[in-house]
């Protein structure tokens, strides 16, 4: 099977991802695990966007967990006290955050990698402080309830369809940005900022773009973060999680989207399958992230695509093997002057 034939096929499977999501709720009776694929879902939102900046674009931004509290407190506000729609409530969220992704972007992105990664991590400090100190609206250290999306989003199943829409539209968004011109961009920048800059690249405007884009990631993913928990306090926004969606993509792999979402979607269901240890959980994580740092260095999306690389290529060496026989039997008959 040559590239091509193997690219075609990718291609042809690559539909019917989506279908089997759609199969989920049927598949899936408890509706405990229900919700597990719905808050995947709702991580991937917000890592797909974070994915641009991290693993393409190389910058170091350990803060969008401030993003996500923003969106989660806005959809919050604007869908539970103003009694907003909750779908205008949550495009009014995306919004917003990518409007502070936008503000936050234009003095950090100059920074170098570490120091824009302070910055990020000293914005979601900000905002954790500010939520708190705001008890009038925001209810302070209490929290406060988050409302449910309508019919037909009102249940739990109806309510996956919708984080999966969400989830998808996103994903073909960033995939599609991935592979574009800009795409490129981004790779050539994470590489080298003066060479991309000598080769005519935008590098300020195109950081600034994908920071913007992973701002109105985190907005979406915030309002549908606060409706699938109900109820919100400060303490569910901490440095913690920030880490988490950062070392998801670390996990997964850049240059691509398979391997952080195989990443959100490992780190999502390990504390479950680690619940008899509980108190173990932090070791698990950095187990895990200390072994795939040891062993696939560049994450599970390259390891993948290099297993599939290789399995390739045995099948084009294969089919490539000659024919001895019928090659002496050729040679024989032209020495005899005779045709095979």
């Amino acid at each position: 099977m040559t590239q091509a034939q193997e690219s075609s096929r990718i291609k042809r499977l690559v539909p019917l991802l989506p279908l089997l999501a759609l199969l989920v709720p049927l598949v899936v009776t408890n509706q405990y695990h229900v919700h597990l694929f719905t808050l995947i879902a709702v991580y991937w939102v917000l890592v797909a966007g974070l994915t641009l900046v991290v693993g393409y674009a190389g910058q170091l931004s350990v803060g969008h967990v401030g993003l996500l509290a923003i969106g989660a407190y806005a959809f919050m506000i604007l869908a539970g006290r103003f009694e907003m729609h909750p779908l205008l409530a949550m495009l009014a969220s995306g919004v917003l955050c990518g409007l502070c992704g936008f503000l936050l972007g234009l003095p950090s992105l100059r920074l170098p990698g570490f120091y824009f990664a302070m910055v990020t991590l000293a914005f979601s400090m900000i905002v954790t402080e500010v939520l708190i100190a705001r008890a009038d609206l925001t209810g302070g250290g209490a929290g406060m309830s988050a409302p449910f999306f309508n019919e037909p989003f009102a249940t739990h199943t109806g309510f996956f369809y919708l984080v999966l829409g969400v989830a998808l539209l996103i994903t073909l968004l960033a995939w599609n940005g991935s592979r574009q011109m800009w795409g490129r961009g981004l790779i050539a920048l994470r590489d080298s900022d003066v060479a991309a800059a000598a080769c005519g690249i935008p590098v300020f405007r195109l950081k600034l773009a994908a920071f913007t884009f992973s701002g109105v990631t985190a907005g979406l993913a915030g309002a549908l973060f606060a409706s699938l928990q109900s109820y919100l306090t400060p303490e569910a926004f901490l440095f913690e999680l920030g880490m988490f969606f950062f070392i998801c993509i670390i996990v997964g792999g850049r240059d691509n989207l398979l391997g952080p979402f195989l990443g959100t979607a490992a780190l999502t269901v390990l504390p479950e399958l680690s619940a008899p240890l509980a108190k173990l959980g932090h070791l698990l994580y950095g187990v895990l992230l200390l072994v795939v740092v040891l062993t696939i260095p560049k994450g599970f999306g390259h390891a993948i695509a290099s297993l599939r690389r290789r399995k390739q290529e045995t099948r084009e060496s294969i089919d490539l093997q000659p024919d001895n026989e019928a090659l002496a039997r050729a040679i024989a008959a032209s020495r005899q002057g005779v045709a095979p």
